[in-house]
């Protein structure tokens, strides 16, 4: 018998870099761009997990910058999925920054993105449903959802 469906735990993913200098600013913090890369390198193996597919990033809905990296301080970056529709998924990623001397760690963004699972001719391909199961889950879902109508009505006024 086949899965109808996964939850937003069979999606996660948690992936971690070390900030180093090539990967910084003038002001010694983790360049934004370089950042951007890692977020959708985790949301990307995140909905590559659950739809077990190739996928492309469709969308960044947002990204906010709550406070910047140095250099020499560990990237955390976690994934799971959010919502799904037929061939899309939304990923949140939310992004640490742990100083190793410290030990404090600390929340310095988060981003949503939509993916789009693709078969090897590179068209899109249904996937499994998402089912969120707490309630937390299931504000995330309703929320993406929300997101995802969102795009669709600013898509057609473009």
């Amino acid at each position: 018998m086949s899965k109808e469906y996964k939850t937003p735990d069979e999606t996660k993913v948690e992936m971690t870099e070390l900030v180093l200098p090539n990967d910084t600013n003038l002001l010694n913090n983790l360049l934004g761009g370089r950042l951007m890369h890692w977020i959708d390198i985790a949301g990307a193996l995140a909905a590559s997990r659950h739809s077990n597919k190739i996928v492309a990033t469709v969308a960044l809905d947002s990204l906010d910058f709550r406070h910047p990296i140095r250099c020499g301080e560990m990237v955390i970056l976690k994934a799971k999925l959010t919502w799904t529709g037929r061939t899309s998924m939304e990923v949140k990623v939310s992004v640490f920054a742990e100083n190793l001397q410290s030990g404090n760690i600390i929340q310095t963004n988060e981003a949503y993105l939509t993916f789009v699972a693709l078969n090897k001719e590179g068209n899109p391909i249904p996937i499994l449903a998402l089912k969120p199961v707490t309630e937390e889950e299931i504000k995330d879902y309703e929320e993406g959802k929300r997101r995802r109508d969102e795009r669709l009505a600013k898509k057609a006024v473009i």
